[in-house]
């Protein structure tokens, strides 16, 4: 039996005061839509649906590429209504698993345990399985009512419920699964004669204990697990629970954090033994930490690799680069893309390098621009030292022997060659190749003048 999971996600989201539809808005770094369908793409035999209206075709193009069935929902009439949307493109035989797109917590294990409810159901498989939250304030939501033997009879909206009802804390989630067969009855007899005129979804649970079709229910681990966003300030709530938890995995793998609560992950972040993380730092894409890797306070990392022993000191920001072991970065130092740190190189504050390697123990330690560059090893860049890798048009290669050494403030015009044991004099502009073991010196000449008078401002 095929699985279809149908993720609703058509809705405006006027309360986060936004022009961007309200799934696409991001959740750890991810659209909160992206998170619901990482979910559902980790059950077996998962085909995705997703019911869009609102900002339809920028849902679309974020995730243009992936195997989504789309639905669309030009008018808001509801749950019901929305999931109707869908079920032309849901095979006859297949299991239907609804989700929410401003819902972006949900597990695999929860959703797993949901269906396992549908299917294993003894007196009637396939019947209608339920995700319930027990919640202190229920204002707002559907509740879920029972008879005395604890069955489950109805779900009632909060604006349609009686006082007696309203005092029922177990609410509806609105995550449930059913069998496309019981649904394409169901969808079509729904009524919208209640207090907002839509089609409920939840009006279903009666019609299955009308015909004796099995309701059963399960409760979510957590109320933040099936928690919605409708403002910015769930959203925030929300963030903070994600990389609570993230923080807390990586405690138990061994990460020392001067403060949990100051770290972002938005993305993956593997880590070795005894790494340490400051305050303020922020993870993105796929990084990888190596055993003993420190990260300093304010740090920015994202989709990088830092070998065993790498040091990245404060306000630095790493991208899309590579270290070795034991290599130095910062502070207020910036990798860009391609950057690449052999064994004990060390960048320090205040350089840039972009697409450049730099060769085992060398050092670029102040104020300093390396792009387009290949750099030997032991190889001394003095401060202020620019490679002038564009003419406006194209880019070009500055390669630096072994065992050289650039003084500050020097301008290497790509293309450059700079042989092994080079010297180059401060503040000299190399245009020239450079054969191994020179002294280059290219600047004018000092001259002192005497009697120089200094310009006096005018009356």
């Amino acid at each position: 039996m095929t699985l279809a999971v149908v993720t609703l996600a058509a809705g405006k989201g006027s309360r986060m005061k936004s022009d961007l539809p309200k799934v696409l808005h991001t959740l750890a770094g991810k659209p909160m839509l992206g998170h619901v369908l990482d979910s559902a793409s980790q059950l077996e035999q998962a085909t995705q649906h997703v019911v869009i209206g609102h900002g339809a075709e920028k849902v679309q193009q974020t995730f243009e590429g992936a195997d989504i069935q789309w639905a669309m929902q030009t008018e808001q009439n509801g749950t019901g209504h929305a999931v109707a949307q869908a079920m032309p493109n849901v095979a006859d035989d297949a299991t239907v698993l609804v989700l929410y797109g401003d819902v972006p917590l949900i597990t695999t294990e929860t959703l797993t345990a949901l269906l396992a409810e549908t299917h294993h159901q003894t007196d009637n498989p396939g019947g209608l399985a339920l995700l319930t939250v027990e919640l202190d304030d229920p204002t707002g939501y559907g509740r879920i009512v029972r008879d005395d033997a604890g069955n489950i009879q109805a779900i009632v909206e909060h604006k349609d419920a009686s006082e007696e009802q309203r005092a029922i804390c177990e609410v509806n989630t609105g995550i449930l699964a059913a069998s496309a067969a019981h649904l394409n009855r169901w969808l079509p007899a729904l009524s919208s004669n209640n207090a907002q005129g839509e089609y409920y979804l939840t009006d279903i649970v009666a019609m299955a204990v009308e015909e004796g079709t099995a309701v059963r229910a399960i409760f979510a681990s957590s109320e933040e697990e099936v928690q919605g966003v409708n403002d910015r300030v769930q959203l925030a709530q929300l963030e903070r629970v994600y990389q609570s938890k993230v923080a807390e995995d990586l405690l138990r793998q061994g990460v020392a954090m001067a403060d949990p609560a100051r770290v972002d992950v938005r993305g993956t972040l593997t880590v070795g033994r005894d790494v340490f993380i400051d305050v303020g730092c922020v993870f993105e894409g796929d990084v990888t930490l190596e055993d003993g890797v420190r990260i300093g306070p304010n740090c920015v990392i994202k989709s990088a690799r830092l070998g065993a022993g790498t040091r990245v000191d404060a306000f630095s920001l790493v991208e899309q680069a590579t270290t070795a072991n034991d290599c130095v970065v910062g502070p207020y130092a910036r990798l860009r893309p391609g950057a690449e740190l052999a064994e004990q190189a060390k960048v320090g504050n205040f350089c840039e390098i972009k697409k450049s390697f730099v060769g085992k123990g060398s050092k670029v330690n102040h104020l300093t621009y390396v792009g387009d560059a290949e750099i030997g090893e032991d190889v001394n860049v003095g401060a202020g030292t620019i490679t002038c890798n564009y003419d406006g048009v194209n880019k070009y290669k500055t390669i630096i022997g072994d065992g050289a050494f650039i003084g500050s403030n020097s301008a290497l015009v790509a293309p450059a060659n700079i042989g092994a044991g080079v010297t180059v004099a401060a503040g000299s502009v190399i245009t020239s190749p450079v054969d191994d073991h020179h002294l280059a010196v290219a600047r004018g000449r000092q001259r002192n003048i005497s009697g120089w008078k200094r310009p006096e401002k005018k009356s």
